[in-house]
């Protein structure tokens, strides 16, 4: 479940980049993605099962962290970051998320920090550094550039904090819907969506369909796969097998646009799937047959 959100989560670009060739800001394709989102599970739970969207008010609190501190605090840094540096430098720093999530598991959720998670982020780093292409072609770097760039990664992670302590209470369901409603309720009154421009777009069939494929398929899917997964597995182990998403894009790049791979991007995928396969393995004793 985790490496098939990661997988949709990868496939944005697509989306992304024909919104982007339509005029659309980097704030308004968030404000969509959320919004769209919020609309969608509206209206498909009161149909189908009310009861997932009822909620204690006190209860909020999980959902201003998923929601706000992390799906709209991540998506601002994220394209600040992209802004500020460049796409390549700015995948590597969302990227710290998962040592964020190590760390934060560790002191909020009592999961253990094991030498065989230390190893898979280790091995994971200069993976995504080959993948993004930044070794050894470098990068451009600014200050406020890296800390947004990190403060997208420490974003990206209380997804995983949060709703792996919301699940104790709602299920995954109620979990996204109410992430998305409060991310849509903070980005809405300046994302400007309501626009004479950004309405007339909407008579393009086109634009309608990529911004619906990209509610439904690495929004509402991915998101619903991934807080799954957290039911199952460790928080830890979650984000770094969430790190095959630069992989998947990569992969999508060679497929969907005929770009080509280098070795080196070769080698860096490479590693991340070692990672990922590695934190996955469970250890095994020795038994003695007597």
């Amino acid at each position: 479940m985790i490496a098939g959100a990661a997988a949709l989560w990868g496939s944005i670009g697509i989306f992304v980049g024909f919104l982007n060739d339509e005029g659309f800001s980097s704030l308004e394709i968030v404000a969509w993605r959320v919004i769209t989102a919020a609309l969608f599970l509206s209206i498909y739970l009161r149909i189908c099962n009310p009861n997932l969207l009822r909620i204690k008010p006190s209860h909020i609190r999980y959902f201003v962290g998923t929601g706000i501190l992390s799906i709209s605090f991540f998506n601002w840094c994220y394209f600040t970051a992209i802004r500020e540096t460049s796409l390549s430098v700015a995948v590597v720093l969302l990227y710290t998320g998962p040592a964020f999530v190590v760390i934060l598991s560790r002191m909020f959720l009592n999961e253990k920090l094991t030498g065989q998670k230390i190893v898979a982020l280790l091995i994971t780093i200069p993976g995504i550094l080959l993948v993004a292409e930044l070794i050894p072609e470098g990068g451009t770097f600014t200050a406020y550039g890296i800390l947004t760039g990190i403060g997208a990664g420490f974003g990206y992670a209380l997804y995983s904090i949060f709703s792996k302590a919301a699940l104790v209470k709602y299920p995954p369901m109620t979990i996204i819907f109410y992430s998305f409603l409060t991310a849509s309720i903070f980005l809405l009154p300046f994302s400007g969506i309501f626009s004479q421009q950004t309405i007339e777009r909407l008579s393009n069939p086109n634009i309608v369909l990529m911004i619906a494929g990209m509610c439904l398929l690495p929004t509402i899917l991915a998101y619903l796969l991934y807080t799954e997964g957290l039911k199952r597995i460790e928080a830890g182990k979650a984000s770094i097998t969430a790190m095959l998403e630069p992989v998947t894009a990569a992969l999508i790049g060679v497929f969907v646009f005929e770009e080509i791979l280098t070795a080196l991007q070769i080698t860096g995928i490479i590693l991340v799937l070692v990672s990922v396969l590695m934190i996955q393995m469970k250890r095994t004793k020795n038994l003695q047959v007597t």
